[in-house]
């Protein structure tokens, strides 16, 4: 199934959100629903909050006093706390019991009000995150809601800024102006991405790709993106994933680049390369079929050493190579070597980005990138390689060295490059 997270701050319109997509086929989980669900009369739930805030917080038939409980927690961090100590682990047992229960091949959407602030982003294929400016967000509570506009600014100080909601979000929806337009961009968003991505998830399918290689402007949001997906990849299989790591042109600041994202995952050997395939699948990252090599140096005296397993991406609207490699091998080396020497190099990334440019125009007319990565062998062993290792050489680079326990991380940051992009 597709897991989404669906977020957005107070007024910015979340419930039209997640009734238009319940509206198009989505199983919707409401966090704020369950919130109410775990506290009713006679749960577990309400007499742990009676023991933490004593029976004050309830009505006279025997039920919570939301407004009062309210009034007590509000502007009290550490009362705050002790409340979401209690609801959120409830909230997020039942939440995953509905998600349990949902077909399979569905869309799941979780509205959670509070993604951000919880640090769940991790958890889901895709967060959606329902945006306004602040200014149009206090208008909507003071007109529809009858709040003072203080009473609104200290309603959206409570919550994540407008800024760390944007930064978690892959998709965001904008809703500064009528509903029916936001209405519309869920379709749109369902019909092209959420749909098809839900189809491929359920095949463990990749998303289609076609045309030949086309060079986009260095985008400032690439490593973002890769640092989402990178928060996925570890959190699918956090035993046996030793690193994951933004490589390639995209990783590199102000290098030209197809837009597509190479990520590194490191493992401690090809044979659990193999056994993270269906999870790698399930996360959204399905196999290539056939590739399980690097193009060595012709030097090479063991060309099963460049071995690797090749992943995509499920999703359509985020193009992803995923390069899994045991740890010390020569392709890990290489593309950890390449990004960093790139990254330092001035010269490097204006030799690198010549010869980019000069294999996108040949073969700027392709049906795929195929021809264009090949084209590029040459120059990455002949030129390339020598230069890189001089580099290494002289600046003392190192790659990173991991635990005997994938708990205990690397020894030091793995800066990552490669040949992909």
């Amino acid at each position: 199934m597709l897991k989404i997270g669906l977020t957005g701050g107070i007024a910015s319109g979340k419930s039209v959100v997640a009734s238009r997509l319940r509206e198009l086929g989505a199983v919707l989980v409401d966090a704020d629903a369950l919130a109410r669900e775990v506290v009713e009369p006679g749960t577990p739930g309400l007499a742990r909050v009676v023991d933490a805030f004593s029976a004050a917080v309830l009505t006279p038939d025997g039920g919570l006093d939301r407004a009062r409980l309210g009034a007590l927690v509000f502007g009290n961090p550490e009362r705050l706390a002790v409340l979401n100590g209690i609801i959120h682990p409830l909230v997020r047992e039942r939440a995953a019991a509905l998600v349990a229960a949902a077909p399979r091949g569905a869309v799941v959407v979780q509205d959670i009000p509070l993604l951000v602030e919880t640090g769940q982003g991790a958890n889901f294929h895709l967060v959606l995150v329902v945006d306004a400016p602040d200014a149009v967000r206090i208008q909507r509570m003071v007109e529809h809601r009858k709040m003072t506009a203080e009473d609104a600014g200290s309603r959206m100080s409570a919550q994540a800024t407008r800024e760390d909601r944007l930064a978690a979000a892959d998709v965001v929806l904008d809703n500064s102006g009528a509903k029916d337009e936001l209405r519309d961009a869920v379709d749109r968003l369902w019909q092209h991405r959420l749909a098809p991505f839900a189809e491929n998830l359920a095949k463990h399918r990749l998303a289609p790709r076609s045309g030949g290689p086309v060079l986009s402007p260095a985008d400032p949001g690439w490593p973002a993106q890769a640092a989402r997906l990178i928060a996925r990849l570890r959190a699918a299989a956090p035993q046996d994933v030793l690193s994951v790591d933004h490589i390639g042109s995209t990783a590199v600041p102000g290098l030209d680049a197809k837009d597509v994202l190479d990520l590194q995952l490191t493992v401690a050997d090809l044979a659990t390369a193999d056994r993270l395939e269906p999870v790698l699948a399930q996360a959204g990252f399905p196999r290539w079929p056939g590739a399980i090599a690097d193009n060595p140096k012709p030097s090479q005296p063991d060309p099963a050493a460049w071995d690797k397993r090749l992943h995509g991406n499920a999703d359509p609207g985020r193009a992803v190579n995923l390069h899994v490699r045991p740890a010390g091998s020569p392709g890990w080396r290489y593309a950890l070597c390449f990004r960093d020497w790139l990254r330092d190099d001035a010269a490097a990334r204006a030799d690198y980005l010549a010869e980019k440019r000069r294999v996108a125009r040949r073969h700027g007319v392709d049906k795929s990138t195929a021809g264009y990565a090949a084209d590029k062998e040459a120059w990455f062993t002949d030129y390339a390689a020598p230069r890189m290792e001089e580099w290494a050489q002289r600046t003392g680079w190192r790659p990173p060295t991991y635990g005997a326990d994938p708990a205990d991380g690397s020894a030091q940051d793995p800066a990552a490059g490669t040949a992909q992009s």
